[in-house]
């Protein structure tokens, strides 16, 4: 039976609180309350809202990855929607400074990858500069808040997908997130995170009772949100993730890939089922080309460790295949240049990882905003 679970967006709405001065909402298309009701909306009523602020993707959740997106304004309110993505985010900065209160309501995947969470950490430290309020109104981790796993970054490699020593799957909602690195980085914002209510760290996104809005075009589903912890890594080589087919992080493939060998030389994976497939990507890597592929079919959740599974199927496409290419910005989605090592030995490396990963998770739980 699914949980009922209100978000921050839900609970602010329910229980009010102030919003000072001149206000600017960060949001997207999951900025909504539980009857699908705009955030931006809901705030056009409860405050001065005066300008609305778009991470990678847009607003309205409808930019490929990667995309620049140029002021414009939105057609429904008439505010002005500055991008906070991009080369050059001067302009927008310059507007979210000149606030008193910035509020943030969007839904994050909980992989340290996904670049929502720094477009956050970014406008809090702006904030923080300039005397400003940051309001979070927090989503449920889709992952659960019970497991972190994967690689605990290395500073040396610090980017917009991925700025802070945190898990590769960290396990924490974007609020929880949010408390840790304002004081573990020394950012200093006013902070305020209207915490969700009737969630449980146990549940993942759909045991509540919330619709999933894909956050961005290529996670249309919680279980994609789950292969993606695996598969992002991918993204820096000439193997297909899967962008341009209806399964996206679920599929990877290559037109040269011997799926069969790999899948046998992988073996048998807890939690999930690694099957032999063909796909023909209608954009990205690939684009129009016929790819033998690998799908990862989640048959148990709490057993699967996605992050393992994708540094094994690394692993093995490398010593299977001369054709396989590997840019050294996936040290960058790794958090670590380790995989370049000769004597890379992917068991000893996910232990060490874990060890690290099993030390983090316990100093995040003082930043825990919901115990079972």
């Amino acid at each position: 039976m699914k949980q009922k679970v209100l978000c921050g967006a839900d609970v602010f709405a329910r229980d009010g609180l102030e919003l000072r001065g001149r206000c600017g909402l960060i949001t997207n298309h999951t900025g909504v309350l539980r009857d699908l009701t705009s955030t931006v909306d809901m705030l056009t009523e409860k405050c001065n809202l005066t300008a609305l602020f778009a991470p990678e993707h847009g607003v309205r959740g409808d930019v490929q990855a990667g995309e620049n997106i140029v002021t414009y304004r939105d057609k429904k309110t008439n505010l002005p929607v500055y991008s906070l993505f991009g080369d050059d985010v001067s302009e927008s900065n310059k507007n979210l400074a000149s606030l008193d209160t910035v509020i943030f309501d969007i839904q994050d995947v909980g992989a340290r990858f996904y670049t929502y969470a720094y477009t956050m950490t970014d406008a809090m430290t702006l904030c923080a500069r300039n005397n400003k309020k940051f309001v979070i109104f927090d989503r449920p981790n889709p992952l659960g808040g019970i497991k972190a796993e994967g690689t605990v970054l290395d500073r040396r490699f610090s980017s917009f997908v991925g700025r802070f020593p945190t898990p590769t799957r960290c396990g924490l909602t974007i609020g929880e997130f949010a408390l840790m690195v304002n004081e573990t980085e020394n950012i200093g914002c006013d902070l305020t995170v209207v915490p969700l209510d009737g969630w449980k760290r146990e549940m993942y996104y759909d045991d509540t009772d919330l619709v999933f809005i894909p956050p961005s075009p290529n996670i249309p589903s919680v279980d994609t949100a789950f292969a993606y912890i695996g598969t992002c890594i991918f993204e820096d080589t000439n193997i297909s993730e899967g962008r341009g087919t209806t399964k996206p992080f679920e599929m990877i493939g290559a037109p040269w890939l011997d799926s069969e060998a790999v899948i046998d030389a992988v073996g048998k994976q807890e939690g999930v089922i690694l099957r032999k497939c063909s796909f023909t990507p209608t954009f990205s890597d690939y684009k129009d080309t016929f790819c033998q592929g690998i799908q990862l079919h989640i048959t148990d959740r709490d057993s699967f460790v996605p992050f393992e599974t994708g540094i094994k199927l690394f692993d093995v496409i490398r010593k299977l295949h001369s054709e396989f290419e590997i840019d050294t910005s996936v040290s960058n989605l790794l958090g670590t240049d380790e995989i370049f090592s000769e004597d890379f030995s992917v068991c000893s490396f996910v232990a060490r990882e874990n060890e690290k990963v099993l030390r983090w998770q316990n100093e995040s739980k003082n930043w825990y905003l919901y115990r079972n």
